[in-house]
C-alpha cells in the first residue's frame, strides 16, 4: 500500500462484509454492521442500490455477488476460529494487518478479552477516526506498524508495551494478509509469532496457493492487476503440499489447510456455494501446543 494512503483493499473487504448483511438470515453466514462505514462513496451507493432491491440483491448483481459469498465464508471461518479459541480459554488476540476488522466489536465471545490490533498508521488512523464519527468504542489496542519497512523482531516487545502477556495463549489472526508480502516479511512474520506465542497459542490465516500467482487464470490476471495499480500487490503464495514442513520449521503444526471453495459446499446452499469456486484461496489454522496440555504441563 502507498505509505499515506489507507488500504483499499482493506475497504473493500469492509464493504464486502456490509454487503453480506443483505443476504436473507437463512444464508448469512457473519454480521459487520461496522462495514460500510469504511467504505468509498462509489461502494456506498453500490450497497445501497442493492439494498433497494430487497434481501438476496447482493448476490444478483454480476461480480459483486461473489465477492460477498466469499467474503461471507472467509469471515466465518475466522470468526469460529476465535470462538473456538474463546471457548478453550483462550483471552488474548493479536490482528495482524488488522485493516477495518471490527471483531473486537461484534464478537461477543471477545468480551473481556485483549485485542491488539497491528496495522499500517494510515489504515489504523482512518479506523480509529470513522468509529468515532460512529460513537463505537472499540476496546482493541493498535499498535502502528509498516510490515514492510519496521523489524518484526520489534513487534513482540510492542505488543508486551501494548499489555500482551507472552506466557499466555495467544491467537493470531492474519487474514488477507499474506499474498501481499514478501517471501522474507512472511518468513520473518512466522518466527516472530512463534516468539511471543506461548504454549497454547494458535495462527489462523489466509492464503493463496502459488500456482494462483505463478500460472493466473485471465479473471485472476485482471484482478491482479487491479489490486496492483492501487499500490498492493500480489506477491507470495504456498503450495498446499510444502506448507506443513515450511510451518513446523517455524515452531507450528498444521491442525486445519482447506479451500474457502470446499468450506462453502459446507456453509452455503448448492447454488451459492458454486459461486465460490476458487479452489486456491485457502485458509489454514496452525498451532504452537493445544490449551489443554499447556495446561497440564
Amino acid at each position: 500500500m502507498r505509505d499515506q494512503t489507507p488500504s483499499r483493499t482493506a475497504a473493500w473487504v469492509a464493504a464486502a462484509r456490509a454487503a453480506g448483511m443483505l443476504l436473507p438470515d437463512e444464508v448469512r453466514l457473519a454480521d459487520d454492521p461496522y462495514g460500510a462505514a469504511f467504505t468509498s462513496p462509489r461502494i456506498q451507493r453500490l450497497i445501497d442500490r442493492a439494498r433497494e432491491r430487497g434481501p438476496s440483491a447482493a448476490v444478483t448483481i454480476p461480480g459483486l455477488g461473489e465477492w460477498v459469498l466469499y467474503m461471507q465464508v472467509r469471515t466465518r471461518v475466522l470468526d469460529d476460529a476465535v470462538r473456538d479459541f474463546a471457548s478453550d480459554g483462550g483471552r488474548q488476540l493479536v490482528i495482524l494487518g488488522a485493516g477495518y476488522d471490527c471483531r473486537a466489536l461484534r464478537l461477543p465471545e471477545l468480551e473481556g478479552a485483549a485485542v491488539f490490533e497491528v496495522d499500517h498508521p494510515a489504515t489504523q488512523g482512518h479506523k480509529q477516526i470513522t468509529l468515532e464519527r460512529l460513537g463505537a468504542r472499540s476496546p482493541s489496542q493498535y499498535i502502528h506498524w509498516n510490515f514492510e519497512q519496521q523489524p518484526m523482531e520489534d513487534l513482540p516487545a510492542a505488543l508486551e508495551a501494548a499489555g500482551h502477556d507472552p506466557r499466555a495463549p495467544t491467537l493470531t489472526l492474519w487474514e488477507g494478509v499474506t499474498m501481499y508480502l514478501t517471501e522474507p516479511v512472511i518468513d520473518t512474520s512466522v518466527r516472530t509469532v512463534a516468539r511471543y506465542s506461548a504454549p497454547g497459542s494458535a495462527l489462523a490465516m489466509t492464503y493463496f496457493n502459488k500456482a494462483r500467482i505463478a500460472r493466473p487464470t485471465l479473471a485472476t490476471r485482471a484482478l491482479a492487476t487491479l489490486v496492483a495499480r492501487v499500490g498492493e500487490p500480489w506477491k507470495w503464495g504456498w503450495d498446499p503440499a510444502e506448507l506443513p514442513a515450511w510451518m513446523e520449521k517455524r515452531g507450528f503444526q498444521i491442525t486445519r489447510d482447506i479451500s474457502l471453495a470446499d468450506v462453502a459446499k459446507t456453509l452455503l446452499p448448492p447454488d451459492m456455494a458454486r459461486r465460490v469456486d476458487d479452489p486456491d484461496r485457502r485458509v489454514a489454522i496452525v498451532a504452537r501446543e493445544s490449551i489443554a496440555l499447556a495446561s497440564r504441563a
